[in-house]
């Protein structure tokens, strides 16, 4: 039953990985236009390449941007890696965006993937047109962390993380792995903690099977990246806020339960050009609901009309199994409902 939902969750366009010069993999998958303006998503915790919704899916192709979603590593294609700080995604972000041919992008990031979007703007000026943040995660140390959330409970928890963070990414996937045959009613279990907003955005079956498909998908070999990301949030992120000069925009529901409105509203204090979009009655999912709104955001903040980017087109290695993640032999698929081809640059 599961496995027939995953097959009718429309597929990217492409997907596969981008190795790196450092001999490490990210994972990625595009939506939308191939030639269209750049703009880069970053998935939340836990998340993957597929944790795109339908409404950015189809904005994409109806405004002509080619959205493209990268892995952090350890999930999906993506190699395990830990960095010092955040800062490192962006140092990743950088060769990415050279071996897929984006001279300039935006940046969408959902949750967990609030804080390496302000990273990329702060270290990629020069080539980020604008970021935007939905429910993201603030810093939860040093002279800018805003007191609660659970990332300040982790927070006491990180000398004993940084130790067993490799063990408990392997519980983690264990535990996800075997209780995808639940995954739906364990996510309707789920929804019941949520706001009223999140709630009606979730019972949507497209959200709901889109969250899914992505986590059955991200964690067919490996979940670490959920825990690399909380070690990563409790240590200093390498950069102040305030020095960030790209323009911000957050989106942030007023009932989230697990990224308090107030972090919102102390980030966007302290990044010089930020709006904050408050999402009423809606918690940490609902800005999934959104994306329309945020796509259109970031290409009227870029300087002149969006530039046209040729998609850099790697060599195919083959199509995905229906559940993603083993390649099999095959060219360069067009069936709809699966992935298209598995990449390798």
């Amino acid at each position: 039953m599961l496995v027939g939902h995953v097959d009718r969750t429309p597929a990217p366009r492409v997907e596969g990985s981008v190795w790196l010069s450092r001999g490490r993999a990210i994972g990625f998958a595009e939506y939308g236009s191939p030639i269209g303006a750049p703009v880069l998503w970053f998935h939340g915790t836990p998340g993957g390449r597929h944790q795109v919704p339908l409404a950015a899916r189809s904005a994409a192709a109806d405004r002509g941007v080619r959205l493209i979603a990268l892995e952090r590593p350890g999930v999906g294609f993506s190699t395990s890696h830990v960095y010092p700080s955040i800062l490192g995604w962006a140092v990743d972000v950088e060769e990415v965006a050279d071996r897929l041919g984006l001279e300039r992008f935006g940046l969408i990031g959902l949750s967990g993937g609030g804080p390496y979007v302000l990273a990329c703007a702060h270290r990629l000026a020069n080539r980020v047109v604008a970021g935007a943040v939905m429910g993201g995660v603030a810093p939860s140390c040093g002279k800018e962390a805003p007191p609660g959330g659970l990332v300040a409970v982790a927070l006491s928890l990180s000398s004993l993380l940084e130790v067993v963070k490799e063990p408990l990414g392997h519980l983690l996937w264990g535990v996800c792995r075997g209780l995808i045959p639940l995954a739906s009613p364990a996510s309707d279990a789920f929804l019941y903690l949520m706001p009223e907003g999140d709630q009606e955005v979730f019972r949507r079956p497209e959200v709901k099977w889109m969250l899914i498909d992505d986590l059955v998908r991200a964690s067919r070999r490996q979940l670490h990246a959920p825990v690399y990301d909380i070690v990563q949030f409790t240590r200093p992120w390498g950069f102040s806020l305030r020095e960030i000069r790209v323009p911000i925009r957050f989106w942030h529901g007023n009932a989230d339960n697990i990224v308090p409105l107030a972090h919102a509203e102390h980030m966007a204090a302290l990044i010089p050009d930020s709006d904050l979009r408050v999402r009423p009655r809606e918690g940490h999912i609902g800005t999934l609901d959104a994306a329309r709104e945020i796509l259109e955001a970031i290409l009227a903040l870029w300087p002149t009309r969006p530039e046209r980017q040729a998609m850099r087109v790697p060599q195919a290695i083959g199509t995905l199994d229906a559940v993603g993640g083993n390649p099999t032999s095959g060219a360069l698929g067009s069936g709809s409902g699966r992935p298209r081809s598995a990449t390798r640059i």
